[in-house]
């Protein structure tokens, strides 16, 4: 909810006035305004046979004023709140198109008791959608809960894995290997648990944590975990042929599944960005740090100490200088050209953010050695060279 009650107008339906990321479920106006964002989406999606209405991670939910009220009754809890505004959301949803069912996740419900989640309705309103993107799922555990939502009533489930994001806040690219194991394991939940309970899996792509984090993995450098993903989906593993199968699609020579995604070049659209982004998030940094903290010259001879100072021997400005401008002339040429291919695919405050984030530190950083060894450069250079004023033959 942190898009909509970060803003001023709708900030007094916090639950909490601090924190925009939960909706306080005791004022009208907030089922109204939820109706209002339902009423949207669906005008989008005349078609759609399911909607997601969310309802995971409410956190903070009960601390707000009208909840710590509302909870003094002995017959209150947090979960009978959380299941109430549930239940009134998929109400709603369900009022609009009756045709079709709504989706929550499912984290809101696992503590809640048998007898509690069946009493409360909800079972015949929508259908959980269990996540867990971990590469080390507790394929037993998931079972045991799948077969707790059953006894509650629930008719069909969902799973929910990833493709990218999830693994974290930060990260550039998506790491292949963790996010087919994730989803294999997704495979063993539904081959162990009742049949046909499982209706699908929703194969998750984040963008960002949250409205507030960065940007995580680009959706073009995520495809090729896309296509492992649903290839090992489609086939119950990640073999040979079902490698054989992404590697011809994807017009790549190979697809590294011990780490991230290689780096040699593919056909796919946004390939040209897959391996511009794969260079900036492997190599910039490094070789920035490589030539700050390990190039013998910087630190011998312009450490920290003698940039503040401005001080430099000036045969070791020979040294320093042409290497960082030849490294920083290199990079520069390589981020025009990731700038230009980004440009082609997002927004402009999309491609300002992710160059911001990952690229211009670095860059910065080259900069700022080569403007304090000018500066540096400059009052030796001086003292070295003849006066022109003393009226004396050099």
């Amino acid at each position: 909810m942190e898009f909509v009650l970060k803003h001023q107008a709708f900030a007094h339906l916090r639950e909490v006035a601090l924190f925009p990321n939960t909706l306080n479920p005791h004022e009208a106006e907030s089922l109204a305004l939820v109706a209002a964002m339902v009423g949207q989406v669906l005008e989008l999606h005349a078609g759609a046979r399911w909607f997601h209405i969310g309802c995971d991670e409410v956190c903070h939910l009960g601390e707000g004023e009208a909840s710590r009220q509302w909870l003094q009754q002995a017959q209150n809890s947090i979960a009978t709140l959380c299941l109430s505004h549930m239940r009134a959301v998929a109400s709603l949803t369900r009022a609009r198109r009756p045709d079709m069912t709504p989706l929550v996740w499912d984290d809101m419900l696992r503590d809640i008791p048998e007898d509690q989640l069946s009493a409360s309705g909800l079972p015949q309103l929508v259908e959980p959608v269990l996540w867990d993107y971990g590469a080390d799922l507790d394929v037993r555990g998931k079972v045991l809960l799948v077969e707790k939502y059953q006894k509650c009533g629930f008719p069909r489930l969902w799973a929910a894995s990833a493709f990218k994001g999830a693994t974290g806040p930060h990260q550039t690219l998506p790491p292949v290997e963790h996010h087919v194991r994730n989803n294999m394991q997704w495979l063993q939940v539904a081959a162990c648990g009742p049949a046909d309970l499982l209706q699908g899996i929703v194969l998750t792509g984040w963008q960002r944590y949250d409205h507030f984090s960065v940007l995580c993995e680009l959706l073009p450098v995520g495809i090729p975990s896309l296509a492992a993903c649903l290839q090992s989906l489609l086939r119950g593993g990640f073999a040979e042929e079902a490698r054989a199968r992404v590697e011809s699609l994807l017009g790549v020579p190979s697809l590294e599944m011990t780490g991230f995604a290689s780096e040699g070049a593919g056909s796919f659209p946004g390939s040209d960005i897959l391996a511009l982004v794969t260079q900036v998030g492997l190599h910039l940094r490094g070789s920035v740090d490589e030539m700050l903290q390990k190039d013998r010259y910087v630190t011998g001879w312009f450490s920290p100490y003698h940039r503040r100072r401005k001080l430099i021997h000036p045969v070791m400005v020979q040294h320093i200088q042409p290497q960082v401008l030849s490294l920083l002339a290199r990079w520069s040429a390589l981020v025009r050209e990731l700038e230009a291919a980004l440009h082609r695919v997002f927004h402009e405050d999309a491609v300002d953010e992710w160059l911001e984030e990952n690229v211009r530190p670095s860059l910065g950083r080259l900069q700022a050695l080569l403007q304090d060894l000018g500066e540096a450069a400059g009052p030796q250079a001086s003292l070295a060279s003849p006066s022109s004023d003393t009226g004396q033959d050099p």
